[in-house]
């Protein structure tokens, strides 16, 4: 055994000479350098776990883009115009054929403002005024009948108001949104009733739970208005999409490249615009919720 030095003195190299004649040199390290060593190795791995997963992710992201592209292409190639031969241009001359327009736009209008206080869905009737009267009137006539669907509820909720709030205490985190609607200022109140009309929130069930929580009529109403406009204008346009695609297919025409490319656009800018409100909404509300649990879970001073 010889010794042989290194660069550093305080630590030797050591070569051992084994019987096959041959040297095995060892040399000790530093914890410096085992340290920078297994740093380098979980950072190269750290690399290698996340261009897997950026990987995998476009992968993913790819696969749905295929599927939601091959089902739209089925959905217009066959579906849709099967639907539309057989369902939508005999209903839409049954209704032209049984009802006057003022009785339509009668009819539209107490559906929209009745079904929200019976618990059933008005979406359909909002199609139908976009499909019938288009964007001004339409927009109108639901602006008009959805202040009224609105304010129904909130009234009959006092009848409820004991078993309502009793449902918020029983479900402290999840109703923690709707409890910081009714806190606050008037304008906080209006803000975040808007936000959770915008938000993919049952707006049915909040138009009973309202009162419970405590928010004012003033802000309810206004901002149940507002954040009901882009709900209202997706349905309008979607009144219209279906009355376009019935007339052509009735008529039976293609649609103009000019008519087309209208169409796809509005739908983009429609969609694109919910999606984004969506989103915003959703993140202010849980910003909200947050501040709410931890209001809850604070200690009582």
């Amino acid at each position: 055994m010889t010794y042989s030095n290194g660069v550093d003195g305080t630590v030797p190299e050591l070569n051992l000479r084994a019987e096959n004649g041959d040297y095995v040199k060892l040399r000790g390290g530093s914890d410096e350098e085992e340290g920078s060593s297994a740093e380098s190795s979980s950072s190269s791995s750290g690399c290698s776990i996340g261009s897997v997963t950026s990987v995998w992710f476009w992968v993913k992201l790819i696969s749905l883009g295929v599927c939601l592209g091959s089902l739209a292409f089925v959905i217009i190639k066959w579906i849709g115009p099967f639907l539309i031969e057989k369902e939508l241009i005999p209903f839409i001359n049954w209704v032209r054929n049984t009802f006057s327009i003022p009785i339509l736009g009668l009819l539209l209008f107490a559906s929209v403002a009745l079904f929200p206080s019976i618990l059933l869905p008005s979406s359909p009737s909002m199609w139908m005024a976009g499909l019938t009267f288009g964007y001004g009137k339409g927009f109108l006539l639901i602006f008009s009948a959805a202040s009224i669907g609105v304010t129904l509820p909130f009234l009959i909720g006092h009848l409820f108001l004991h078993k309502m709030q009793e449902w918020l205490k029983q479900y402290p985190k999840k109703a923690a949104i709707l409890r910081a609607a009714g806190e606050g200022t008037w304008f906080h109140q209006f803000q975040a009733v808007t936000l959770i009309r915008v938000s993919p929130f049952p707006y049915i069930i909040y138009n009973y739970c309202a009162l419970a929580t405590g928010v004012h009529y003033g802000p309810y109403i206004l901002g149940s208005l507002v954040g009901m406009v882009p709900e209202i204008f997706v349905s309008i346009y979607t009144g219209i999409m279906l009355r376009t695609l019935a007339v052509a297919s009735d008529e039976r025409h293609t649609l103009s490249v000019v008519e087309i490319v209208v169409n796809v656009v509005g739908f983009c800018v429609t969609a694109s615009a919910t999606i984004v409100c969506t989103i915003y909404a959703k993140k202010k509300l849980s910003a909200m919720q947050a501040e709410e649990v931890e209001t809850l879970q604070s200690p009582i001073l």
